[in-house]
């Protein structure tokens, strides 16, 4: 991946015969503004025909994507948007959404994708502490930011609204007054570019401010690097381009390597996935294991079966895809998912699971270029085998959590970023998560991981998903409390609640049995599928009380 290349347009194009390496490392230009990248080059090269972007019925070039990305860029100069100034977009996913997102980064804006289901208190924090200028939002978006009043959004001009509405600007009514022509800003590869905020599984979501050279890194390493995406590609994500893994997934990923990316408004139950894989025909499909789960509970009225051997690879990230999982969609489908890590901090990737090689219940190993590794609370590496807390090196990594000092003390050392996952490593270099550094527990004296009790919960045919937290026992004791959702066709009743302890001591030992069995409808969950196990924490501290 090194390379030299014109200022502002780096080469080889993808597609081209280069090779990466384990030891290469790219190389950018000073100047260097993201966007020429991602949307112009592919015009520049000769694909401004070819499809970019499909959504419900519309298909959109390469041409029109630049085009379209150039006048919204141009109106936001027009609407006084400036050098560094967020652009706050509550956007479904849509061709609307690309628009907005590179052309304020065209400009030398900071684009900051967020949830279109947020609820007002949300948006009004995100708003001040973004200080965006504008903001552009979907008609999901809407009710929510009109509950706001506008003396308690303190930096905000301007609402754009996609859908049209009388009382508000039209996105697509400014963008036809605007010119399709834009030169690019002369940002430094090292410049603001976007923002995302972290999906708060474990509290209050940090804005990770990434810069332009992020994007290029990540799609490198992970899409070309592991994926061999290329311009044939069809790219279907179930995680939502707000979320830093759907943005890449169906955003920058298939933009850097000319591929096509399919998007979908709707919202992404099984009945609306299959229904898209049917009809798009994608050949790489990104999803969550809480989606994987739903997909093998779905089945068809009419017996048959569902016609995705289009999918080349399916891809799974966001929390760790339990070996069941894998196994299940392998029997089923014929396809092997392959697992990943990454964070919003890190953008994307940074362990995975390569084709061909995939272990199930493992994270993969490094990928090249990134480094990791498993430190003690002293920070001092310990052996394979042993488990410890996370620690990465990647050229993606955020520059750090904005307006969160004590926080960015916390998380970065120098060139490392602190995970706060647990994790141990092979023989064979394979990573396998054992849970946040605040999830483990003792019982007996002895470290439980809830990941590895969760694993064999579902491995349970009637299992669809499961949560392990400590809880106390009439003695003061701390013991695993499972907390389980269960497939429709099996009674949630004490005879399988004793079933999944047997089942959990047969194949973990006695002191990893949870003492209790609960059956839940759902989990608590963020917007982006993750696990909030700290909510399963204060419910059952609230109904301790309450007793």
């Amino acid at each position: 991946m090194l390379y030299s290349a014109p200022v502002g347009l780096p080469a080889p194009a993808p597609g081209s015969n280069f090779r990466r390496t384990a030891t290469t490392l790219i190389k950018l230009p000073e100047i260097f503004n993201v966007a020429r990248i991602m949307i112009d080059r592919h015009v520049v090269e000769g694909r401004g025909a070819k499809v970019a972007i499909e959504c419900v019925d519309d298909k959109l070039t390469y041409r029109e994507l630049m085009e379209n990305t150039n006048r919204v860029g141009n109106l936001l100069r027009r609407l006084g948007v400036d050098l560094e100034q967020r652009v706050l977009l509550a956007l479904l996913d849509s061709p609307e959404f690309l628009y907005c997102f590179f052309g304020a980064i065209k400009i030398g804006a900071v684009a900051v994708p967020v949830n279109p289901w947020l609820r007002a208190t949300d948006y009004e924090y995100l708003l001040n502490d973004t200080r965006a200028r504008v903001a552009v939002v979907s008609e999901t978006a809407l009710p929510e930011f009109q509950k706001i009043s506008r003396d308690r959004m303190r930096c905000l001009k301007e609402i754009i609204l996609v859908e049209k509405n009388p009382q508000l600007a039209n996105l697509s009514d400014l963008m036809d007054a605007a010119s399709p022509e834009l030169h690019a800003e002369p940002t430094s590869k090292d410049d603001m570019a976007f923002w995302l905020y972290s999906s708060g599984s474990t509290g209050a979501p940090k804005g990770c401010v990434h810069l332009h050279h992020d994007m290029v890194v990540a799609s490198e390493a992970y899409a070309k690097g592991i994926l061999r995406m290329n311009e044939s590609d069809r790219c279907y994500s179930v995680a939502r381009l707000f979320f830093a893994y759907g943005l890449g997934n169906a955003g920058y990923f298939p933009l850097y390597c000319g591929a096509t990316t399919i998007l979908s408004p709707a919202r992404p139950t099984p009945v609306n996935i299959f229904a898209d894989i049917e009809r798009y025909g994608p050949t790489l499909f990104f999803s969550v294991p809480t989606n994987y789960a739903a997909l093998l509970a779905h089945q068809r009225g009419d017996g048959k079966e569902f016609e995705i051997s289009s999918i080349r690879h399916a891809i799974s990230a966001g929390e760790p895809l339990p070996a069941a999982l894998f196994e299940r969609f392998k029997q089923r489908f014929g396809i092997e998912i392959l697992d990943a890590w990454g964070s919003t901090e890190t953008l994307q990737m940074v362990l995975a699971n390569s084709p061909g090689e995939a272990r199930a219940g493992s994270s993969g190993k490094i990928i090249p270029d990134y480094e990791a590794r498993i430190a003690d609370e002293q920070g001092i590496s310990v052996p394979r085998g042993e488990i410890g807390q996370l620690l990465v090196k990647a050229d993606s990594t955020c520059a750090g959590y904005w307006n969160q000092h004590e926080k960015n003390k916390a998380t970065f050392e120098g060139v490392w970023f602190r995970t706060g996952d647990k994790y141990y490593q092979d023989e064979d270099g394979y990573f396998w998560y054992a849970g946040r550094a605040d999830d483990l527990f003792k019982v007996n004296g002895r470290w439980l991981s809830p990941a590895e009790v969760e694993s064999a919960l579902i491995a349970h045919p009637s299992v669809q998903e499961a949560a392990v937290i400590a809880r106390e026992d009439a003695s003061g004791l701390t013991k695993p409390v499972a907390y389980v959702v269960i497939n429709p066709e099996f009674p949630a009743n004490d005879e399988l609640a004793r079933t999944l302890q047997e089942w959990v001591t047969e194949r973990l030992g006695a002191y990893k049995r949870p003492r209790w069995i609960e059956f839940l409808p759902e989990l608590p969950k963020t917007a982006t599928g993750k696990l909030q196990r700290y909510k399963l924490r204060e419910w059952q501290a609230q109904r301790q009380a309450d007793r």
